[in-house]
C-alpha cells in the first residue's frame, strides 16, 4: 500500500517527542515494503529551533543517522493536494497538522477521495484545549488514532470524528536497545524538556530533592530550559549537558545506573493511563527506570516490576537509593521492563495494529467506503 503521512516535522526531534514514534512507523512500513511519502510544513517551529540552536548540520546529522527517512517541505498554502494524494491508500494527518490543511484533507474525502483518512492525535490538547481541537474538521475523516482509551474517548464523548481507536505509541527497537558493557559515568541521567512550566514543581520533588539528598552523580539532557531552571538543576547537583538527538539517548542510558520519568502535570492528571515516549524508550534501553506518579490505568505495564512508582520526593529517593545499591533489584527491573517492551510495545506491534485497522477499512483491497457527504453529492 502506499501511506501518504502529514506530521510536523520527522527529521527534527527538537522539543517534538512525536518524531521518536512517527519515525519507527515509518521505518517498520518500509521495511514491510510500504510505500510512505511524508509530509512536513517549511518552516515549522521544531526544525527551525534546532537550526538556529546546532545549524543546518544537525538535520543533516538526522538524515545521516536515518538513511531510510525522507520527507518534503511544503508550503501549507501552495500545497498540491492531487499530487501529495496521487495513489495514496491510507493517509495519516498528526495532530499538529495545520488546521486548514486538515480541513482541505477532509473535503478531499467528503468528495470521493478513495483513500482512507485518519487523524493521529498525541497531545493533552483535547483535554485541556477543547476549543481548539473543536476547530479540526474531521468530519469526514475514516476516524482517530488516540494515543491513549481516556483521548479516545473524548472524541466519541464529543461527536468529534466517527470512530476512534487506541492506537499507543511505542519504541523503535532497532535503535532503542540495551547496549552492554558501556562505561559507567554517573548515578542517573534525566532526558527531557523543561516543559512549559507543566512539571517545574514535580522536578523539584521527584528529580531535583532527591538528587541533592542522596548526593548522585547526575546529568540532565533537554532544550528549553529556562536561565532559573539551569540554575536550580546546577544548584542540586545535576550537569545539563542540553540537547541530545535522540536516536544517542540509548548510548547515553547504558552510561547509567537509572532513569527518571517526571510526566507533565496534564498528562497525569488529565489524561491518565497514557505513558509518553520515554518510558517505553527508557524500557526498550534497559535502564532501570523510576517513575512519578501517573496511573497505568490500561494496564500496559506491571507497575513495581517492569519499573518502581514513587509517592512522593522521599519515596523517589528510597527507590533510587536502592536500585543503585541493589544489582540484582536493578538487574529485575532491566529484564521486565525490556521483555515488556519487546512483548507489546514496539513499533513493529503498533504497524500490525494499524494495517489491521486500515483492512478492516478496506483500504488494502481497494473497496470504497463512501461517506456520507459523498453519497449526499453523488446522488446515492
Amino acid at each position: 500500500m502506499k501511506f501518504v503521512l502529514f506530521c510536523h516535522s520527522l527529521l527534527s526531534d527538537w522539543n517534538h517527542g512525536n518524531a521518536h514514534f512517527l519515525r519507527g512507523v515509518v521505518r517498520e512500513l518500509q521495511a514491510r515494503g510500504h510505500a510512505v511519502d511524508v509530509y512536513e510544513p517549511r518552516g515549522g517551529w521544531s526544525r527551525a529551533n534546532l537550526v538556529a540552536d546546532h545549524g543546518p548540520e544537525a538535520v543533516e546529522a538526522t538524515r545521516a543517522a536515518f538513511p531510510d527517512l525522507s520527507s518534503t517541505e511544503y508550503d501549507p498554502d501552495r500545497l498540491d493536494l492531487d499530487r501529495a494524494l496521487d495513489g495514496a491508500d491510507v493517509v495519516l494527518v498528526h495532530e499538529w497538522t495545520d488546521p486548514a490543511l486538515v480541513a482541505r484533507l477532509n473535503r478531499r474525502r467528503a468528495a470521493g477521495g478513495r483513500f482512507r483518512l485518519l487523524f493521529h492525535d498525541t497531545h493533552h490538547r483535547a483535554a485541556t484545549d477543547p476549543a481548539a481541537m473543536a476547530a479540526y474538521a474531521l468530519d469526514a475523516f475514516d476516524g482517530v488514532l488516540a494515543f491513549g482509551a481516556v483521548l479516545r474517548d473524548l472524541y466519541r464523548r464529543r461527536g468529534w470524528a466517527r470512530r476512534a481507536w487506541v492506537w499507543h505509541e511505542a519504541a523503535d527497537t532497532t535503535v532503542f536497545r540495551p547496549l552492554p558493557d558501556r562505561p559507567r559515568e554517573g548515578d542517573l541521567v534525566w532526558v527531557g524538556n523543561w516543559g512549559d512550566g507543566e512539571r517545574t514543581a514535580e522536578l523539584e520533588t521527584f528529580l531535583l530533592g532527591p538528587v541533592r539528598a542522596l548526593g548522585l552523580t547526575a546529568r540532565a539532557h533537554g532544550v528549553r530550559f529556562p536561565p532559573a531552571g539551569r540554575y536550580a538543576f546546577a544548584a542540586a547537583g545535576i550537569a545539563c549537558a542540553g540537547r541530545l538527538p535522540n536516536h544517542e539517548v540509548p548510548e547515553v542510558f547504558a552510561r547509567y545506573g537509572a532513569t527518571v520519568h517526571v510526566p507533565r502535570r496534564p498528562y497525569a492528571a488529565a489524561l491518565p493511563g497514557i505513558p509518553t515516549i520515554r518510558v517505553f524508550e527508557a524500557l526498550a534501553c534497559g535502564i532501570p527506570l523510576v517513575c512519578a506518579p501517573w496511573h497505568d490505568a490500561e494496564g500496559l505495564f506491571r507497575p513495581g516490576r517492569d519499573y518502581l512508582v514513587a509517592r512522593d520526593g522521599d519515596d523517589m529517593a528510597r527507590h533510587l537509593r536502592a536500585v543503585l545499591s541493589d544489582p540484582d533489584l536493578a538487574a529485575a527491573l532491566r529484564t521486565n521492563g525490556l521483555a515488556a517492551i519487546r512483548e507489546r510495545h514496539t513499533c513493529r506491534h503498533r504497524v500490525d495494529q494499524l494495517l489491521a485497522l486500515c483492512a478492516g477499512l478496506g483500504a488494502a483491497d481497494g473497496a470504497f467506503e463512501q461517506t456520507p457527504a459523498a453519497a449526499a453529492q453523488r446522488g446515492t
